[in-house]
C-alpha cells in the first residue's frame, strides 16, 4: 500500500486546478497544440515510457520499419497528454445543443443507440485508445443514463474533482469510494454498463490472443454477460486529426444469440470483444496508449518454458 501524503496531495489537487482554470483562457484546440508539444518533450526525456512503447509497437508489428513505430509511439504519447486537455473541456464544448459539432456518429452506432432504449440491459467496451471518456460522456448527454467502472485516482482531492466532471452530464461512474451500486445491480435493472477492457488482469485472468501475443483479461465481463443475457458492445471514440473532434463507431456487437452454441462460452466472447478492440487499434495505431502494460502478466506455461531453457542454456 502506498504511504499517503495528505498534504502534499491537497498541494498537487490546488495546483491543477489552477493549471485547469489557466488553460480555459485559451481555446481547447490551442491548448491540444500546447499538450502535444508536452507530450513530445516527454517522449525524449522518459527513457522508460519510450523504451515500453517501442517494445509494445515492435512485438505488436513485427513488420513495420522501426522509425515508422518511433513515430507511432511519440505521437502515442502526445495523444496521452492531449487526453488531459479532453477531459477538461468535455463539460465546456459537450452540450445538448452543440455536440455534434464535436462527435461525429458512424452508422454503426445507430444499433447501438436502439439497443440503449429498449433498457434491457448491455456492457459498452472499449480500451485505451482514442478519448474512451467521450463515449460514456455523449451517452449521458443524448440522456442515456450509463453507468462507467473506473479505478480511483490515488489521489482522492483530485479523484473528487474529476468524477464530478466526469458525472456532470448525468453519467455515473462505479469506483471504489462511496458507492452501493454494483456492475449486477446495472445489468439487473437494464442499465448500460461501460468498461475499459483491456486491462492487464493479472495471473487469474484468461490469456487470449491480442496483437499475436496472450494476454491476461478479465473474466468479470464474459462471466456478466452470459449471466444477465445482454449485448456486448464494442465501441471506440477516434481523434480527427489534431482537433477536439472525435468519430464514435462500433467495432463489434456480441448478442447473447452468438454465444448461445459455443462450448467454451466465456472464452468466445473474450476472444471475440479483444479482437474488436485490436481491430479499431490497427486503423491509427498511434492513437493506443502503448506505455500501458497490457502484456505483464505472462500464463505460467511461458514462464516455466522460459526458465527452463535459461537452466539448460
Amino acid at each position: 500500500m502506498k504511504k499517503k501524503h495528505p498534504f502534499m496531495d491537497y498541494l498537487v489537487a490546488v495546483s491543477a486546478r489552477s493549471v485547469s482554470m489557466l488553460l480555459g483562457l485559451f481555446p481547447v484546440n490551442a491548448n491540444l497544440r500546447t499538450a502535444r508539444a508536452a507530450g513530445s518533450g516527454w517522449w525524449f526525456i522518459s527513457r522508460k515510457h519510450r523504451d515500453r512503447a517501442m517494445e509494445n509497437l515492435t512485438r505488436s508489428f513485427p513488420d513495420a520499419p522501426p522509425e515508422k513505430l518511433r513515430i507511432i509511439a511519440r505521437q502515442s504519447i502526445e495523444h496521452f497528454f492531449e487526453l488531459v486537455i479532453d477531459v477538461l473541456f468535455s463539460t465546456r464544448t459537450i452540450n445538448l445543443q452543440r455536440w455534434h459539432r464535436f462527435v461525429h456518429l458512424e452508422p454503426s452506432v445507430r444499433d447501438v443507440l436502439e439497443l440503449a432504449m429498449e433498457d434491457r440491459g448491455a456492457i459498452m467496451l472499449t480500451g485505451h485508445y482514442g478519448n474512451w471518456e467521450i463515449l460514456g460522456y455523449t451517452m449521458a448527454t443524448l440522456g442515456f443514463k450509463t453507468y462507467s467502472v473506473a479505478r480511483p485516482i490515488d489521489n482522492p482531492h483530485i479523484d473528487a474533482w474529476l468524477l464530478g466532471v466526469r458525472q456532470r452530464k448525468g453519467q455515473v461512474i462505479l469506483s471504489k469510494r462511496g458507492v452501493t451500486t454494483t456492475a449486477q445491480d446495472v445489468l439487473k435493472n437494464g442499465g448500460v454498463l461501460g468498461l475499459i477492457a483491456d486491462q492487464n488482469a493479472g495471473p487469474k485472468g484468461m490469456f487470449v490472443p491480442f496483437f499475436g501475443r496472450l494476454a491476461s483479461t478479465y473474466k468479470s465481463i464474459g462471466l456478466l454477460a452470459i449471466e444477465y443475457q445482454v449485448p456486448v458492445i464494442i465501441g471506440y471514440a477516434r481523434r480527427r486529426g489534431d482537433r477536439f473532434e472525435f468519430d464514435v463507431g462500433v467495432s463489434d456487437i456480441i448478442y447473447p444469440q452468438d454465444w448461445a452454441e459455443e462450448s467454451d462460452e466465456l472464452r468466445y466472447i473474450t476472444e471475440r470483444y479483444t479482437a474488436a478492440i485490436e481491430a479499431f487499434v490497427r486503423q491509427d495505431p498511434s492513437q493506443y496508449l502503448w506505455i500501458h502494460r497490457r502484456w505483464k502478466t505472462r500464463p505460467k506455461n511461458e514462464i516455466a518454458e522460459a526458465t527452463s531453457t535459461m537452466t539448460t542454456g
